[in-house]
């Protein structure tokens, strides 16, 4: 298909010469005296590519390239300038403007001619690339799932429900992984057993969090156990129909990474808490952790066995009574059976 070059030049003689030779090599040339009726030209006819000069009457090269940088119809037309000026200020103020190319005169018809070739062909790759793009996003669109609060309806309406009763084991370590999860209700511990049969709770999920990541290799099997912590409700769909989801939309897969990445960080920083910090500091980073995921104000009460706490915090559950002793003592914390409520946040927080 033949390009179109739209060569705006004041020089009659060099304009005419100049059309000549780019129709001798199979281009269509429309050509104009000066900026203003070149800007009016390009809006017009919107051209495969701009040759321009620099100094001309009406409006000079910089102020075409400016009109036609600030039209959505034309900003994407490859632009070179044409000009008798070597000067390197006047150069980089041309590029800085956004030219794609730079031609002093006089030039020789070879250099013209690759310039024009090279910057379509550029043109070219461009445009593919931002098809590409749109019939992506056109086939997320499609798709219906286009974000990561979508991807958690679609959990909703098209998981299978399942309901689990406080302390009910949801999966076993061991146990074949084929679903993935949503908590649509309720909270959710995954623990795993020491070499010496002591329960490690390794993470916490609440409602509306995600539940039995591994892989998506199917049959994998889980690397923990799971369970409820109180009575939860969750929903499931399918390794494979997670995956076809996550390989139709980048938005979506991107999100869930970020997502799985931030609870990796939770994670290494509620380890490094264990393996640190003192048994007071784990004790009450521990119990603010539980109020958090239960979602409770500091003046509503915590309902939680001391083995859980003990085993979060990574101490024995002996320590851990002694401390919560320490804490009723000075006041931090009151304790009713095994109901505890923080009565002064600040100070738990600031517990080292």
């Amino acid at each position: 298909m033949t390009k179109t070059i739209l060569l705006i030049e004041d020089d009659t003689a060099l304009r005419e010469n100049t059309a000549e030779l780019l129709e001798l090599s199979d281009y269509k040339v429309i050509t104009s005296p000066n900026g203003k009726i070149g800007i009016a030209a390009a809006k017009e006819v919107k051209p495969d590519i701009v040759v321009c000069d620099i100094m001309m009457p009406e409006v000079d090269g910089y102020g075409v390239l400016e009109a036609l940088s600030h039209d959505t119809n034309t900003n994407q037309i490859p632009f070179i300038f044409l000009s008798a000026k070597t000067e390197h200020k006047e150069i980089r103020k041309g590029m800085d403007l956004g030219a794609d190319d730079y031609l002093t005169k006089p030039f020789d018809e070879e250099e013209l001619l690759s310039a024009i070739e090279s910057r379509l062909a550029k043109a070219q790759i461009i445009s593919k690339i931002l098809q590409q793009q749109t019939q992506v996003t056109k086939e997320d669109s499609e798709n219906g799932l286009r974000s990561l609060h979508e991807l958690k309806n679609f959990f909703d309406d098209h998981g299978d429900l399942s309901r689990h009763k406080k302390g009910e084991i949801i999966f076993k370590e061991g146990d074949h992984s084929n679903k993935i999860y949503l908590i649509l209700k309720g909270v959710v511990k995954t623990h795993k057993m020491d070499e010496n049969g002591k329960e490690l709770i390794t993470a916490l999920f609440k409602e509306d969090d995600f539940l039995g990541f591994t892989s998506f290799i199917d049959n994998n099997p889980y690397q923990e156990s799971a369970s409820a912590v109180e009575d939860s409700e969750l929903a499931g769909i399918l390794k494979n129909d997670l995956k076809n989801i996550l390989e139709k939309s980048k938005n979506i897969s991107l999100e869930l990474l970020e997502l799985l990445s931030d609870n990796l960080s939770e994670i290494k920083e509620q380890l490094l808490q264990m393996a640190y910090s003192s048994v007071r500091k784990k004790t009450a980073q521990t119990i603010l952790q539980f109020a958090q995921v239960l979602n409770k104000k500091p003046e509503e009460s915590i309902k939680i066995s001391r083995n859980d706490l003990a085993s979060v915090a990574g101490i024995a559950t002996e320590s851990l009574i002694r401390t919560l002793s320490t804490f009723k003592k000075d006041g931090l914390i009151e304790i009713e059976g095994r109901n505890i409520k923080i009565l002064d946040l600040s100070g738990l927080q600031l517990i080292e």
